[in-house]
């Protein structure tokens, strides 16, 4: 989520949004990304709006 952070509008998919942390040789569900996604969207309470589903892509930053 950091790379995106600096880059609103871009939508990440799923695959892209772990890389930076777990790397490109673990398996990450879909699930477990959108889990995390739920979760940071919590942490961030009304922050947590600008974080966008992009339905069948992944997720993006907002810029409202």
């Amino acid at each position: 989520m950091r790379d995106s952070i600096g880059r609103p509008g871009v939508v990440f998919t799923r695959n892209q949004l772990p890389d930076p942390v777990r790397g490109t040789l673990h398996a990450v569900t879909d699930h477990a990304v959108d889990v995390q996604v739920v979760g940071l969207r919590r942490k961030l309470g009304r922050a947590g709006r600008k974080i966008e589903t992009v339905r069948g892509a992944g997720h993006r930053i907002v810029s409202k």
